[in-house]
């Protein structure tokens, strides 16, 4: 058996007129995230945490914004791709744990269907997937609501 993790980081700025996608679920705001497909730095972040455990290239480098055919697309369709690699690559998912960093909205509601939403798609049950959110404490752009970052870290198994 081998053992390999990985960790991932994302953050995009809020912008007036996109929707908010975070986790694959669209959550209720006056803002979204900026960003060439929808910005959901929840998927970003697993992805890059995937992508760093089993020593691939990143996210930006995979789905590069320069590439119209990502412009507008939604993360759950990145995060698909990515799952194949890993197939391909007979990894599988022990457990992945992220923290979403961001002042608002409060985001403790949309964390079970952020749970429902990527479980499947994971492949992992609900007890090997932790969605955490935090504040930043009114410090630096996330703290003064100005952008959403997020955390994650995956333990792989080959």
């Amino acid at each position: 058996m081998k053992l390999r993790a990985g960790i991932g980081y994302d953050i995009h700025r809020l912008v007036a007129g996109r929707k908010l996608y975070l986790g694959g679920v669209a959550v209720p705001f006056t803002k979204g995230l900026l960003g060439h497909s929808d910005g959901d730095v929840v998927i970003h972040a697993v992805i890059d945490a995937m992508l760093g455990a089993m020593g691939d290239r990143d996210i930006g480098r995979l789905f590069p914004d320069t590439d119209p055919k990502y412009k507008g697309i939604r993360s759950v369709e990145l995060l698909k791709a990515v799952m194949a690699r890993l197939a391909k690559k007979k990894y599988r998912i022990v457990n992945i744990d992220t923290v979403i960093v961001a002042q608002s909205p409060k985001l403790s509601p949309y964390i079970i269907n952020m749970k429902r939403a990527l479980t499947p798609l994971l492949k992992v049950g609900k007890e090997n997937l932790g969605i955490k959110a935090k504040t930043n404490e009114g410090l630096g752009p996330v703290g003064r609501g100005k952008a959403i970052a997020a955390w994650a870290i995956v333990l792989l198994k080959k």
